[in-house]
């Protein structure tokens, strides 16, 4: 691949077309597609433990750092729903010397839930079940990208207190393993 390597990350709440749209990345971009759930489901079936989430979202994350290194696109398909996990991702993609696109979506919660009562009915193998509830929490606790992080115009602050690098905030954040 020529020229300089890019990391888009899909940003946003389940059901409202993130994995829809790295598959077309995946091939627009000819980028690598990591996506969470997919390996989730693959390896808990119909389980979707927390902990071990976040370990498979690590084990990716190298994976993908890795192929950016090596000049590859690549597509993270895993929500970041929290603004530190998009510094962090944005830090390491600039410390490869690649860019970042990211691409944010968003949808009303009536859509939202027909979306997710249509992928439960066509394709429950692909989901796990999610309650209006879940979604209103979830809702909740999501930081909303501001604009200049979307358009990178925006520098990326330095890592939360008690940590020095984003490196090491993501190493915590992403534990290399479920112990």
């Amino acid at each position: 691949m020529m020229g300089q390597p890019t990391l888009f990350l899909t940003v946003g709440l389940p059901c409202t077309g993130k994995t829809t749209a790295a598959r077309r990345i995946e091939i627009e971009q000819e980028a690598l597609r990591l996506t969470k759930d997919e390996w989730v489901k693959a390896l808990y079936g119909r389980e979707n433990p927390p902990s071990a989430g976040d370990v498979i979202e690590g084990r990716l994350l190298q994976i993908g750092l890795r192929a950016l290194d090596l000049g590859n696109n690549v597509v993270i398909d895993f929500g970041l729903w929290d603004r530190n996990e998009r510094s962090a991702l944005r830090q390491a993609a600039a410390d490869l010397g690649a860019a970042v696109e990211m691409r944010y979506f968003e949808l009303t919660l009536t859509e939202q839930r027909r979306r997710r009562d249509q992928r439960q009915a066509a394709a429950p193998h692909t989901t796990w079940p999610m309650s209006d509830q879940e979604l209103t929490e979830w809702a909740d606790r999501f930081d909303i990208p501001a604009p200049g992080e979307l358009d990178g115009s925006e520098p990326v602050d330095g890592p939360p207190a008690g940590f020095t690098t984003w490196d090491e905030w993501r190493r915590h954040r992403w534990p290399p393993s479920v112990c």
